[in-house]
């Protein structure tokens, strides 16, 4: 029998899910804007915050915050649901696009938000695709930077300086 998800009221949640065998179905560009648009649809769909995400290649993170008693279960079996339609329609595949249902945990506190957040946009970094988290083009981090807010909450200026500072202060002054 699989775990309850723990869900509270008013929460963020740290969110993700993977893709089916590990395999790198995400990796193109196409599929990745595909992802997107499904995402710029659910955002039309259900009331939610979308305070940070990333589109790896196998994998994709979020930081949602789900508005006036929305369920995030609804908002993101919406998502994965709609992108695998889509991906098994445009390829003409059968069969499962996600691994698993996918992951949340509840960001309980600023600090682990700022963790979360941090963790979220250096994943390119770490995987070796862009040398900051600003230049991958898939990333709240990058939508912030470059102020595309379609999707994106824009974060209050003193959160973003916080942010700023961890991402880019101390990982050049280390």
């Amino acid at each position: 029998m699989r775990r309850k998800r723990e869900l509270k009221n008013g929460a963020s949640y740290h969110v993700y899910a993977r893709i089916n065998r590990q395999e790198y179905l995400l990796r193109s560009i196409f599929i990745k804007k595909m992802f997107m648009f499904i995402l710029r649809r659910a955002k039309q769909k259900y009331k939610f915050q979308l305070n940070n995400f990333c589109i790896m290649g196998n994998h994709v993170h979020f930081i949602v915050k789900p508005l006036n008693d929305e369920s995030l279960s609804a908002i993101m079996q919406w998502i994965l649901g709609v992108f695998a339609q889509k991906y098994n329609r445009t390829f003409d595949l059968h069969g499962h696009i996600w691994y698993d249902r996918f992951k949340s945990k509840i960001i309980v506190d600023f600090r682990q938000f700022l963790h979360t957040f941090i963790y979220i946009s250096n994943n390119p970094v770490k995987a070796g695709i862009v040398d900051s988290p600003v230049d991958f083009r898939f990333s709240g981090i990058g939508f912030l930077h470059k102020g595309i807010l379609d999707i994106m909450e824009r974060p209050p200026n003193r959160i973003l300086r916080v942010l700023w500072a961890e991402l880019f202060y101390r990982r050049h002054n280390d």
